[in-house]
């Protein structure tokens, strides 16, 4: 055991080499890629896991993307189904809703992003200033709570707030002498239900990550700040805002990555026929059209259509923000 221990450590000691003009110089000895594998065994084994599921539900996915090029058949497989090219993709900029279905899901991701993201910056600056240590944590997980509620229980509770016949809101429009109002099935009313319960929902959980690049910042650009004489809000501006810039402009650019999910559980459970013109969204036209009739060329096609867009728009943004903003980017 001895003599195995001493070869590896000589193994591992650099070697020399003489040069043409008599100068010795060390050479780092060549890795084996074996043994450090072996020596930082339990890393690799934590590796293997997200390794895994990427394998299995992110690259294994990517063979069944030709799916959207077929006309696919559960009988024929995956390999046997016929080609029909861009017909699925065809079918699709050409229904009926299409032009629809686009303008629902984009003014629901750009609005979400537009509430939400002005609304988590703004609680983190707020907790992030607050004094009191029991009201900040308070604050803090009161708002991020509604993140882990599901979209099921969440419909209930809109339930309870917003019915016609029994909702709270509603009892106090009643109380002031107006007219109930069916919020659900409005189409004036839905889309700000949508936009506003999902800014209730998220911005707890989203405001983590900016309350993080805020607990980075230089305390001393503050102390020297307040000994200039600048009050609170020139603190947040000339010293909190061009400090978490950076971070700002990554969550954006993440979010308009994904600027064609509108977010489909949200939508399916509070949509129904009456709204399909402002509440149908891309993601549960394709689910009815996919999954409920079988047309799952067509879904997989809009699925890819998706993810192309979303990929260019991450290309495009991160190109536009790193040319006028040096040291955001992504990549």
């Amino acid at each position: 055991m001895r003599k195995k221990d001493s070869a590896e450590r000589a193994a591992r000691q650099p070697a020399t080499k003489v040069l043409k003009d008599g100068t010795t110089i060390l050479v780092a000895p060549k890795p084996n890629l074996r043994r450090e594998i072996l020596r930082h065994k339990d890393v690799y084994l934590l590796l293997l896991i997200p390794f895994v599921y990427y394998i299995v539900f992110k690259y294994v996915p990517i063979f069944n993307a030709q799916i959207a090029f077929k006309d696919f058949r559960a009988r024929d497989g995956v390999l046997g189904s016929a080609w029909i090219g861009f017909q699925n993709f065809t079918d699709f900029f050409s229904s009926f809703y299409f032009w629809e279905l686009l303008r629902n899901t984009l003014m629901y991701s750009i609005g979400k992003i537009l509430i939400s993201l002005p609304v988590s910056i703004i609680l983190a600056i707020a907790i992030y200033e607050c004094t009191h240590y029991a009201l900040r944590k308070t604050v803090q997980t009161l708002a991020y709570l509604p993140h882990f509620l599901s979209w099921v229980i969440m419909y209930g509770v809109l339930f309870a707030l917003l019915s016609p016949s029994s909702g709270i809101l509603n009892d106090i429009i009643k109380l002031f002498g107006g007219q109930p109002v069916d919020f659900l099935s409005s189409v004036k009313a839905f889309p700000w239900v949508v936009l506003l319960s999902d800014a209730w929902k998220e911005m707890g959980w989203s405001a983590i990550i900016f309350i993080a690049a805020l607990m980075n910042i230089d305390v001393t650009l503050f102390e020297a700040a307040m000994v200039e004489g600048a009050n609170s809000w020139q603190r947040v501006r000339y010293i909190t805002f061009p400090s978490i810039k950076p971070v700002i402009v990554t969550v954006l650019l993440l979010k308009i990555g994904t600027i064609l999910d509108a977010g489909f559980n949200q939508m399916y459970m509070l949509y129904s026929p009456q709204v399909y013109s402002v509440g149908d969204i891309i993601d549960t036209w394709v689910y009815r059209q996919g999954l409920l009739q079988f047309e799952f060329g067509l879904a997989t096609a809009v699925g890819l259509f998706k993810g192309v867009i979303g990929m260019l728009l991450v290309v495009f943004s991160n190109k536009l923000v790193s040319k006028f903003s040096e040291g955001s980017s992504l990549f």
